[in-house]
């Protein structure tokens, strides 16, 4: 999913913030980060080291995963291409104003 979906919609220079499930801190997902966005990725093995529950990524922590999925969700999906679309979708309508409050 990263390679094929997510990293090709990066803007330049983002830094992904990763979480520490086991999925992902497997060894393949690890060395496609460090190759693909080196030193531009948070999270467990990460070169880039951030504390726990650091102010500065707890706002995404807390409010970005939960408002996705509550936009997401809010009509049944029918297949992967649109829970694709959906998620692109809610992750476009967050504006500056709204990362801002945030």
């Amino acid at each position: 999913m990263l390679q094929l979906y997510a990293v090709p919609q990066f803007p330049e220079g983002v830094i992904f913030q990763q979480d520490g499930a086991p999925p992902h801190y497997d060894n393949i997902a690890r060395e496609f980060l460090d190759k693909t966005l080196p030193q531009r990725w948070i999270g467990r093995g990460a070169v880039m080291a951030w504390p726990p529950r650091s102010p500065d990524i707890t706002p995404l922590d807390f409010f970005l995963s939960g408002y996705v999925k509550q936009h997401v969700y809010r009509e049944r999906i029918s297949d992967i291409n649109h829970l694709k679309q959906r998620i692109t979708d809610v992750i476009h309508s967050v504006t500056p104003d709204v990362l801002t409050r945030v």
